[in-house]
């Protein structure tokens, strides 16, 4: 008998093929048979009239901390994600020491928008190396996921407070070789690393990575290179136009010399900047040219951001802000409400052409003190004109009276039709890979966790961009081979059932809201899923018809077990 069959759907394999109509059956965790299936099952799962699919599958997430408190790893999970990396950025929670725990924590809530008090209540944090993480998280878990290994963390548990300050010595450059060496042979994915400005610690200081010297990063990369199934992941720059030449040179200097691919992230595509995604597309080119991989992870949707000053990221790009944003929420504040404070501020701000200094902009998106709530969804420029005010401290007024908590961006952009076009060029570029969520991270900041749906919704049904087929291969397929994930990413005899059932015609994302349901009523934006009907990993279901359920059937997915090494 059949632990269970997903009966009479129209199979999208994962593949790119044209759909088929039939029956999967599943045992022992594993599909068993594809087709016309009439052994009986102990579970019946109802498919007709809709498309039975791979489960998705996510490169790019920060649930490294969100796992240890909420096993489902919803919301993701509610948008089909049945397989997904951690430990992106080189910001893993492990390996770790004691002094190190509260340095990543304060880190992790300043540059990845993690709240700190969550952070603190959700874990002793008391693990040390790789292996006694990834411990923790075995058999207690609803989807599949692995973990990289990152820089940052090593750096901090080999250098301490110096990590931020220099680079390191040869002997610590060892210590940190063998520590990756312990941290991959016990399962981490790879290793993953950033130069990126914009990512800074709690004190306003670059994150350890960044302070590595360019020989460091190379011989962490080639000690990725001994160990099969692993790959590199980096955020490299943050900026328009293409990458500086001595970053180019390092992104393809650690494929080439470590021999495994490179992802990179983010791509967010619109009509007007087509010309500068093409010029960073153009270092997969050149490092094909030299027998190695670097991949783009592109966003399929608009990104809206939601900014603050209570976590300051992003602002923190401005000149001289870095320092002012990592202040205590109570400096802040005070900071805020002094003239002098605040005409310092601003005159930090405009001394260099920045396109985040042009206040009047900004849209106020929420605001937490119920007063306040009748300026959501006006311009600033609009208000200061209102009530007679400049638009810089208009935006200040707000948020201090808000205690930090007011959100705001730039007006919504990128949902013109051309913008569509132009994404739908660059999702079928080889060059490029779907996924880059940051889920997990950025709570109060970005909704991109509903990724998957947004493309199946907006990309295949709006605006008829791609195919249903096409769309579920890049999705399912293309990420799972990106990080050469045995037997996921396609439905075929033999492979892992994890399968995703949804209904084309309604498939998509409820709309986000805030909610504080984080350990110690710490907030996050959140959005449910709809048309998705079913959600299985290793043959259980995690979701139905919306809803996480109590099963944790996921595996922690660890190098050269469940992966193979990824092609050039």
């Amino acid at each position: 008998m059949l632990d269970a069959i997903v009966k009479d759907g129209a199979i999208v394999d994962g593949t790119g093929s044209p759909r088929r109509h039939g029956d999967v059956g599943i045992r022992d965790g594993r599909i068993v048979a594809i087709g016309e299936v009439d052994e009986p099952a102990a579970k019946v799962i109802d498919a007709e009239g809709r498309i039975v699919a791979p489960g998705f599958v996510d490169v790019h997430t920060h649930y490294d901390a969100q796992v240890l408190w909420d096993p489902t790893l919803a919301p993701s999970t509610l948008h089909g994600i049945t397989s997904m990396v951690g430990g992106n950025c080189g910001f893993s929670v492990a390996p770790l020491d004691g002094d190190a725990a509260s340095y990543l924590m304060t880190m992790l809530a300043r540059v990845e928008g993690m709240p700190l008090a969550s952070l603190e209540a959700s874990s002793s944090w008391d693990w040390g190396t790789t292996d006694e993480y990834l411990g923790r998280i075995e058999g207690a878990v609803a989807p599949n996921i692995g973990f990289m290994v990152g820089h940052s963390a090593i750096r901090r548990v080999v250098m301490g407070e110096a990590a931020k300050e220099r680079e390191s010595t040869p002997t610590e450059l060892d210590a940190m070789k063998a520590m990756l060496r312990a941290g991959l042979g016990a399962g981490g994915l790879g290793f993953s690393s950033s130069l990126a400005r914009s990512h800074n610690d709690a004190a306003g200081d670059p994150v350890p990575s960044r302070c590595a010297s360019v020989e460091e990063l190379m011989a962490l990369a080639e000690v990725c290179g001994e160990f099969p199934g692993t790959c590199l992941e980096m955020v490299p720059f943050v900026g328009p136009g293409p990458f500086p030449e001595p970053i180019e040179q390092i992104m393809i200097d650690l494929t080439v010399r470590s021999g495994r691919s490179l992802n990179w992230n983010i791509v967010n595509v619109t009509a007007a900047n087509l010309d500068s995604v093409e010029a960073k597309l153009a270092v997969s080119d050149r490092a094909r040219a030299r027998g190695g991989r670097i991949a783009a992870l592109f966003m399929p949707m608009p990104i809206h951001l939601r900014l603050n000053f209570l976590s300051g990221f992003v602002l923190d790009m401005m000149p001289g802000w870095d320092k002012l944003m990592a202040l205590p929420a109570p400096e802040k504040l005070q900071m805020l409400r002094s003239p002098e404070g605040r005409a310092h501020m601003r005159e930090l701000a405009e001394s260099q052409p920045s396109h985040w200094n042009h206040w009047g902009r900004f849209v106020i998106q929420e605001c937490s003190s119920p007063e306040l709530q009748r300026y959501e969804g006006r311009a600033v420029a609009d208000i200061a004109a209102e009530e007679g005010k400049d638009p810089f401290d208009t935006l200040v007024d707000l948020a201090v009276a808000d205690e930090l908590r007011t959100s705001f961006g730039p007006p919504p952009s990128g949902d013109a039709r051309e913008d569509w076009e132009a994404r739908g060029k660059v999702l079928r570029d080889p060059r490029v890979v779907v996924g880059a969520s940051d889920a997990g991270a950025h709570l109060d900041m970005i909704d991109t966790f509903r990724y998957t749906t947004s493309l199946l919704s907006d990309c295949v049904r709006e605006h008829g961009l791609l195919s249903t087929e096409e769309a579920v291969r890049l999705i399912t397929q293309v990420p799972a081979e990106l990080h050469g994930l045995r037997d996921r990413g396609v439905l075929r005899e033999g492979a892992w059932a994890d399968v995703v059932v949804f209904d084309e015609a309604t498939v998509g994302s409820e709309p986000p809201e805030t909610r504080a349901d984080l350990p110690a009523g710490g907030r996050r934006l959140f959005a449910g899923s709809t048309g998705v009907g079913h959600v299985l990993v290793n043959g259980e279901e995690i979701v139905v018809d919306g809803a996480s359920t109590d099963r944790r059937p996921g595996r922690v997915l660890r190098s050269g077990r469940d992966t193979t090494t990824p092609s050039l």
